[in-house]
């Protein structure tokens, strides 16, 4: 997943040239002048450390471009410097863990930074998430589970009607039933979201075969559905501000709980058809009113409160009418029918 996510990053340097930028760079109050790159890095979490509006990360590469070309190509190891030009713009220069070191252990460094959390993200790359009122209904079923089991998890054995004759190696997703996902401004059905629940592999064929549960995100059990895992699309992870005005809301939050925070996947009850596209960066505000009784009439009253920005998120997946953002940043919980705005 990581070879896809670093794929997804030749793009990144380039990521905001057509868009104008809101605002001068700003470097963060408490920015090094080095930064050592560490396994778990992202771009996005280092740009943190730099600017304090993450998000314009590919902004200070493409000032430094004659510098660093591609700044995908950061490995573990390398150093990060935070320079400026002549007229005080931050620039940022590479200073390459394979210079530093004899090649033989530049060698092992294989992994890129990617731009943001890969293993978050996975599941949602692939094929259904949301789908037609009939959902996932006629997709392979779960009928029977192993003696002494309630539930299934990673390495339990569940027997499967209608897979077919497929190859054994091949991975399957396995969703719960299509819900539907509601519009939080019209409460309109803005399409059904299969809920994912982890993967399995085919050990013998039959009807009902036998599938060994590879990975388990939730409880899986009797009725819950299995597709063949799709490959993922390679899509352009470069984040950017979209060009057009937003007004969108936090449809759901991913998972069926009530509030969010960092690292969250949430729904947008806008999409395609509204111009959101893999990489947009969406600022969160509050959505809030307070409800009080006024002294004078004895009646309760309710004020609506002015709207306050305190997170950003990050798009990495769309629909026609809906799209998948990932949590980047938040002060506080993120709830649904909060605002997004431009950032």
């Amino acid at each position: 997943m990581t070879r896809i996510i670093s794929a997804l990053l030749l793009a990144l340097a380039a990521g905001l040239a057509q868009a104008a930028a809101p605002a001068p760079l700003q470097v963060a109050d408490d920015a090094p002048n080095r930064h050592v790159v560490v396994p778990g890095d992202t771009l996005w979490g280092i740009s943190a450390r730099f600017l304090k509006e993450p998000w314009r990360w590919p902004e200070i590469w493409r000032l430094n471009r004659e510098q660093i070309r591609n700044p995908h190509l950061i490995y573990p190891g390398d150093v990060i410097l935070l320079e400026r030009d002549a007229d005080g713009t931050p620039q940022l220069r590479l200073i390459s863990e394979g210079w530093l070191r004899p090649k033989a252990y530049s060698e092992a460094l294989t992994q890129t930074v990617p731009s943001i959390p890969p293993n978050v993200i996975e599941p949602f790359i692939s094929e259904p998430l949301i789908v037609d009122e009939g959902g996932i209904a006629d997709s392979a079923r779960i009928v029977a589970m192993q003696e002494d089991r309630v539930f299934l998890g990673a390495g339990d054995t569940a027997f499967v009607a209608g897979a077919g004759d497929r190859p054994q190696q091949e991975t399957w997703q396995i969703y719960r039933p299509a819900q539907p996902l509601l519009d939080p401004e019209t409460r309109e059905v803005l399409g059904h979201e299969a809920f994912y629940l982890g993967t399995a592999r085919q050990v013998q064929p039959g009807e009902p075969g036998v599938f060994t549960i590879a990975t388990a995100k939730q409880e899986i059990g009797r009725g819950d559905r299995l597709l063949p895992a799709k490959r993922p699309q390679l899509v352009n992870y470069a984040p950017h501000r979209p060009e057009r005005t937003v007004d969108g809301r936090v449809a759901s939050v991913y998972g069926g709980v009530g509030t969010a925070g960092r690292n969250s996947v949430i729904t947008l009850n806008r999409g395609r058809r509204d111009g959101l596209e893999v990489g947009h960066v969406l600022a969160l505000h509050r959505n809030r009113s307070d409800t009080f009784r006024n002294d004078e009439t004895g009646r309760m009253e309710t004020v609506r409160l002015p709207d306050q920005r305190y997170g950003l998120v990050f798009v990495f997946r769309t629909f026609e009418r809906v799209a998948y953002a990932l949590v980047l940043s938040a002060a506080g919980t993120v709830n649904v029918n909060d605002l997004l705005r431009q950032p």
